[in-house]
């Protein structure tokens, strides 16, 4: 069977899969405080999302990474990861997940058991008063104790931090810190997506803010690793730390041109671009049992070239990321 290719001849083999659009925190950049999420009916069961994954392999997808909202809060969300941890090392190569952290004291070790290397986990900063302002939830201990449980696993720590003007001044310490866990940490600018009750203008820096912030006290070279890893970031190597830096730059740096991944909702809709809101509707095709493969191999043909963020349409789509999995 050939492998999935999108009309660049682009080939794709990253599937980023919502399993729900809810979460336990209400991050500023992400949601408003009084979301209004979707009903349960309109979710794909656990079933359905283990027979659609279980397509998308069949197709050539080689790495799962399961998103949300907060993945770890579905419920039976551990047999959709036993299912697909079946697959390991047959035709899926990596099975990963994308977190906040808080319920990691809970799954970080049964995770691992089912064969989970690699964890993301979004931590914004390292002072309570500034966490608790933009997650708007006094949750940080709970967080950090999700980490060092993922640690003790023996889970591979990525932290993902937001880069925002209330966070600014603390990147330098938590780089430092992330770093001396032996964890990578990527920086992300924000993306203008759905409503959240804030102004995005407001919460809008530009990466060289904070690249320029770390030069002045850190050497920062770019990084082979980026070239081994693939994906949105930019890697640098940081001397003083010994540790690496990535910078995701959707609205100033586009990084399309490499792209190899397409997000399937908590809703059964499949997303070529994160940034686009052309989508074909898998959930209807699947509770049919009709032929997926056509429409998925319909769905690559009008993936996009690239993404059209930007912070002067705000917000670019009314998606929210936690519908589309981050």
């Amino acid at each position: 069977m050939s492998e999935l290719k999108d009309g660049f001849a682009r080939p794709v083999s990253y599937l980023r899969l919502s399993v729900t659009d809810r979460c336990d925190l209400r991050c500023t950049y992400c949601m408003a405080e009084r979301m209004q999420f979707l009903p349960k009916s309109d979710l794909l069961s656990i079933d359905e999302l283990a027979r659609l994954s279980h397509k998308f392999i069949d197709l050539g997808i080689k790495k799962i990474r399961i998103t949300g909202g907060e993945p770890l809060i579905r419920k039976g969300i551990m047999n959709l990861f036993q299912t697909l941890s079946a697959r390991l090392g047959e035709d899926l190569e990596e099975l990963t997940l994308t977190t906040n952290g808080t319920q990691l004291t809970r799954f970080a070790q049964p995770l691992s058991k089912l064969g989970v290397k690699r964890v993301n986990i979004s931590l914004d900063s390292l002072t309570e008063e500034v966490f608790a302002k933009l997650s708007r939830r006094q949750a940080l201990s709970q967080v950090l104790e999700g980490i060092e449980a993922a640690k003790q696993a023996g889970l591979h720590v990525k932290i993902n931090t937001v880069l925002m003007p209330e966070n600014l001044a603390n990147i330098p310490s938590l780089m430092q810190w992330a770093h001396g866990q032996g964890f990578d940490m990527s920086l992300i600018e924000i993306m203008p997506m759905g409503q959240t009750g804030r102004d995005r203008r407001s919460q809008f820096l530009p990466m060289h803010t904070a690249k320029n912030s770390l030069d002045k006290n850190f050497t920062l070279t770019p990084s082979a690793f980026a070239h081994r890893h693939g994906g949105p970031s930019r890697y640098y190597d940081v001397r003083e730390t010994g540790g690496r830096i990535g910078f995701i730059s959707p609205l100033t740096h586009n990084f399309c041109a490499s792209c190899n991944r397409i997000r399937l909702t908590c809703t059964g809709r499949i997303y070529m671009c994160l940034g686009q809101d052309d989508h074909i509707d898998l959930r209807s095709v699947l509770r049919a049992g009709t032929d997926l493969e056509t429409p998925i191999r319909q769905a690559m043909q009008i993936k996009p070239q690239a993404h059209d963020f930007s912070i002067e349409k705000t917000p670019t789509l009314e998606r929210h990321m936690s519908v589309t999995g981050g």
